[in-house]
């Protein structure tokens, strides 16, 4: 079964402490996740900031709706419990509990109210609908960011092969590579033979290299081109080799690549672009935007 949006998940939970019961967000978690039967996959799913699982996120936003609604109350720090009203609520039997059900609650509408103000413009109705706050923010983070690095490829293909060069190695750098990038702009581009456009340090110290493969192409690479490239690595006794493009990699790249004893990342359009958003290179900040979460510890009384 698939996760749950957090309006599906709003009236199980208020079945979940019908008891009327003091209950943990914890406890409602491990009890909602093995009601609607979540594999470990599902129970693992992060947000897209990584930072949350999307289950706990979203039933954790259905507990915060309910509250406004005055369905739970929390007695107590990271607890809650049912209401007169949430019992009434129940006692209703309704077939399902989500924004528009809340609505009849005056204490949920001054909150929905005060919560579109504060909804950007930029975010489509329907995520604001159907996704927490957390997810539908994370989810116009993945579209800009799908967007620059789409424009990121268009801009890197229409740059020199000189400036690609410097491009690899100011990722290179920026990821941990070649050192400084003093040492890795003289140990790039300095072969120029045998499949192999330039070799740099694994670490600091130089304690072990990698052999650079860098080719700005529109079509994709096939198998025979990464051949070539474990070719000249094994030429020159080496194991671990980095093969990047503009494009993409075949099926049978990858395949082929996999099967060797030479260690050979490939690294295609998609990922070279991300990489590049990652480290910041080719591109700056445009905003930023910090999410606050309380800090219940503070509140704490000795």
């Amino acid at each position: 079964m698939s996760i749950r949006d957090y309006q599906s998940i709003m009236l199980p939970l208020l079945e979940f402490c019908r008891d009327g019961k003091e209950h943990s967000l914890r406890d409602a978690i491990e009890a909602l996740a093995h009601k609607f039967g979540l594999t470990e996959q599902e129970r693992k799913a992060l947000l897209p900031s990584g930072q949350q699982p999307i289950f706990d996120n979203r039933v954790g936003w259905a507990r915060t709706y309910l509250k406004k609604a005055g369905l739970i109350d929390a007695p107590r720090r990271s607890y809650f419990q049912i209401t007169a009203r949430g019992i009434q609520v129940l006692e209703s039997n309704p077939p399902r509990i989500d924004i528009a059900f809340l609505e009849r609650f005056p204490e949920f509408k001054e909150f929905r109210a005060t919560r579109r103000k504060a909804e950007s413009s930029s975010i489509e109705r329907a995520d604001v609908e159907e996704t927490t706050p957390e997810e539908s923010l994370g989810l116009a983070y993945q579209r800009l960011s799908q967007t620059v690095a789409v424009e990121l490829i268009e801009t890197v293909m229409k740059c020199s092969p000189a400036f690609f060069e410097r491009l690899v190695i100011d990722l290179l750098v920026g990821m941990g590579y070649g050192g400084t990038r003093h040492d890795a702009g003289r140990a790039i581009g300095r072969s120029g033979d045998d499949g192999i456009d330039g070799i740099i340090n694994e670490d600091r110290l130089g304690l072990d290299t990698i052999y650079v493969q860098a080719k700005r192409w529109q079509a994709a690479v096939g198998r025979p081109e990464v051949q070539k490239f474990a070719g000249a690595l094994q030429g020159h006794r080496a194991r671990k080799g980095i093969f990047i493009t503009t494009s993409s990699f075949t099926k049978e790249a990858y395949e082929y690549a996999s099967r060797i004893d030479s260690k050979i990342v490939l690294v295609d359009g998609d990922t070279l672009a991300q990489l590049m958003i990652e480290h910041n290179v080719g591109v700056s900040s445009a905003a930023s935007y910090e999410v606050k979460r309380i800090d219940h510890d503070y509140f704490t009384e000795e």
